[in-house]
């Protein structure tokens, strides 16, 4: 089964106008600078709508998607001046080198701003990292994790998620037909592929799952870049040298619009990862009433209720990998149970319209008014 088979049928969607706004009326600038689609970016086009009910928040940068209030590039200029009745502008940076560009603009060019960090990386930050963040007028920790890592105090505000984007599907077979996918209880694991993200042991332990069940399908939903491509063509081989190529699927990376339809077709997801910074994923999944098996990386220990939402195992470890998933894939009722636990858990402790807020709270303290 190739790609173009997985794909929905019908004329290509309409692409809407992008959401360009007058940087005068703009207190918020969220600069991403990265071309290739990313977690990061993701989390960005989410939260900037929500977060633009209440503050005049617009985003920077290349590939947005069009729901996203955004400035240009030649707009900076303009930035000289901050907007009418204030006296500055915030410059909400999440990597470093858009925080290098907001400490540029404010330190050398003398551009009015306040600088925000948000800080999703666990582990020790370099030298240069630090000085950056140093410079920063206010931190975000996407975790108490991540926080942790911090030479200064931080405010802690975990991602949410949409609930209304990401949904149960009301007819599971009609959900995976729509994609073309057999009608199979499905396993998914999606995101970039690479040995970091622990894509090898989800499907070492799927290949061990599969053989014995003839119902299970399983989905590496997600694109291999660069050096990584040879590792998903050594994965490939082990799954078509297993016999399974016709059940495990491996289809490219999709929109972030599409993938709510995908999370809907799966029972089971899988977060492999051997590191992550946060992980958006597994709340994703349990958005959409699909609980999970995650790693004890990341802020997957803060989101995932073990044994209610679904399982926390050691990073690269296929024996447990393969047991957790072997536990709730053969009790349906318990797999059913979670899925609606799941549900209810992210509703209740990750929205995205708290996440906007706490976001959107940092800001006031530094002057920006809501409207």
């Amino acid at each position: 089964m190739n790609t173009a088979e997985l794909q929905p049928g019908g004329p290509p969607p309409v692409r809407p106008t992008a959401n360009y706004l007058d940087v005068r009326q703009v207190d918020v600038v969220a600069p991403n600078f990265k071309q290739r689609l990313s977690g990061v970016t993701s989390t960005l086009e989410r939260v900037v709508p929500v977060q633009a009910r209440t503050v005049r928040i617009a985003a920077l940068g290349p590939k947005l998607a069009a729901t996203v209030p955004r400035i240009r590039f030649l707009d900076l200029p303009r930035l000289w001046s901050p907007p009418p009745g204030r006296t500055h502008r915030v410059w909400h940076a999440r990597r470093n080198v858009e925080m290098l560009a907001g400490v540029f603009l404010r330190d050398a060019l003398r551009m009015p701003l306040k600088l925000v960090f948000t800080s999703a990386s666990q582990r020790h930050h370099t030298a240069w990292s630090r000085f950056l963040i140093g410079r920063m007028n206010a931190v975000i920790s996407t975790s108490g994790r991540t926080a942790s890592y911090l030479k200064r105090p931080s405010t802690v505000v975990r991602h949410g998620i949409d609930t209304d984007q990401f949904h149960p599907a009301s007819n599971k077979a009609e959900c995976r037909a729509r994609l073309g996918l057999p009608n199979l209880t499905f396993v998914g694991c999606f995101g970039r592929i690479r040995h970091q993200k622990g894509t090898d042991v989800f499907v070492h332990s799927m290949i061990q799952l599969m053989k014995s069940r003839t119902d299970l399908g399983a989905i590496a939903l997600g694109r291999a870049l660069g050096p990584h491509r040879q590792f998903l063509s050594d994965l490939q081989q082990e799954v078509k040298a297993a016999g399974l190529d016709q059940r495990f699927l491996f289809p490219d990376e999709v929109a972030p619009s599409e993938t709510p339809a995908w999370y809907a077709a799966l029972d089971l997801f899988v977060a492999p990862q051997r590191w992550e910074g946060f992980g958006v994923t597994p709340l994703e999944a349990m958005a959409t009433g699909v609980p999970v098996v995650a790693t004890s990386v990341g802020a997957f220990p803060e989101l995932i209720v073990p044994g209610v939402t679904g399982e926390i195992i050691p990073p690269g470890d296929v024996a447990a990998m393969t047991s957790a998933l072997q536990g709730i894939l053969n009790d349906p009722q318990r797999l059913q149970q979670m899925g609606k636990d799941a549900r209810e858990h992210v509703g209740t402790h990750f929205s995205l319209t708290a996440e906007a807020a706490a976001i959107n709270a940092v800001y006031h303290e530094l002057g920006v008014d809501r409207m």
